[in-house]
Parts: structure tokens; C-alpha cells; sequence
């Protein structure tokens, strides 16, 4: 489902997610003995379900009284944003309306990869910002948050079948001005996922 959300003078495009199935068959055992890192996509696209339970899963709230995350958090400042990079453009996942938040339509996945060509063949590729002044400017706070974003990432990929490897190289400087990143905002991580081209 589509809305469009006016803001000041603009509008922005959001994309309502679906609601994230959590009813998963791997366990979390089982899912820690298959994780493995995977850097060969095939070109199948992931369904908005897919990645409606993929994005919940990395840094989605858990806890709406509380508005808590999945994810642990530095002294709870819940600083990381995930990017949605796609062929149709860059969204920024907004976990309180679980629904993406249109911020670039441009592909941007080649800026993802950096000099690692193999990241930019999977279809999506998410990408972890630390607002650092959310938990009191300390960058290593917010490189430790978008740590566990990151595993809950690869984990989540593992238990729906699909593929992906954390990864920290990127165009920087080119992602945060396409991105429209704020002086706080820190490109931390980046997870290519798609559906992997062997299986184990």
C-alpha cells in the first residue's frame, strides 16, 4: 500500500510494510548452527512480506507500550536507522509505522558495494546509520548498536532462507549526501541480502 505524506512544501512517499509474521519454524539454535556469511546473490527479488519480517526483525518494535526495539540499545537511545537500497531508489525504515519512507530514487546500491562488486548484485542491501547524538556523541556506542542490528540482520536472514554478509566498506561521503544525512548521522554497517546462488 502506498501514501503519500506531505512535509512542509514537499511530499514524501511511504510505503506501508505488512504486518511481520513472526511465526518462523527454525529455532534460534538452529538458526545460529546454519548463519553463514554469503557474498553470491541470485537476482530473485524479496517480497514485501519478506522483507516486512526482515526489517521488524533488525531493529522493529518489540514493545509498543514501551517503544522498545528488537535490537539492544546504548543507555536506549535506539540511534540506528536502517536504509532500504534498491533498484527503485533508497527508503528509510521508519520502525514506529513499520513502513518505508522514500528518500532517493536512485539506485544506490553500487555505492553500497564500494570497490566490492559482489554487494552490489543482491537485490537489497540495508544499510545502518547511528544518529551518534542520541546516545550522548560517543561513536562507538553507536557502532556498537548497529552491531547488533547487524546480527539480528543475519540472523533473521538465516531463519527465512535468505542470504547476507556484514560488511563496512562504502561510499561514504556519496551515501550520506543521497542518503541527506545530518552532521550526527554516521554510516556504521551495510547488509547485502537476496537469496543466495548455493545453498548449504
Amino acid at each position: 500500500m502506498l501514501l503519500f505524506v506531505c512535509l512542509g512544501v514537499g511530499a514524501q512517499e511511504t510505503q506501508l510494510l505488512p504486518k511481520p509474521d513472526k511465526k518462523v519454524k527454525m529455532t534460534l539454535f538452529e538458526t545460529l548452527d546454519r548463519r553463514e556469511s554469503v557474498r553470491e546473490y541470485s537476482d530473485r527479488e524479496l517480497s514485501e512480506k519478506t522483507l516486512s519480517q526482515l526489517l521488524w526483525a533488525a531493529c522493529g518494535v518489540n514493545r509498543p507500550r514501551e517503544g522498545r526495539i528488537t535490537a539492544p540499545s546504548a543507555i536506549n537511545g535506539q540511534d540506528i536507522t536502517v536504509y532500504v537500497c534498491r533498484a527503485d531508489g533508497a527508503w528509510r525504515y521508519d520502525a514506529r509505522q513499520h513502513a518505508l519512507v522514500k528518500v532517493s530514487d536512485k539506485d544506490l546500491r553500487r555505492q553500497v558495494a564500494g570497490f566490492q562488486d559482489f554487494a552490489a548484485t543482491a537485490p537489497v542491501s540495508l544499510v545502518l546509520v547511528s544518529d551518534i547524538s542520541k546516545v550522548r556523541n560517543h561513536r562507538e556506542l553507536g557502532a556498537m548498536d548497529a552491531g547488533y542490528v547487524s546480527e539480528n540482520i543475519c540472523l533473521a536472514c538465516t531463519a527465512l532462507g535468505l542470504a547476507t554478509v556484514p560488511r563496512a566498506t562504502m561510499e561514504k561521503e556519496a551515501l550520506a549526501r543521497e542518503l541527506n544525512l545530518g552532521e550526527s548521522e554516521v554510516l556504521m554497517l551495510n547488509n547485502p541480502v537476496g537469496y543466495g546462488k548455493k545453498t548449504k
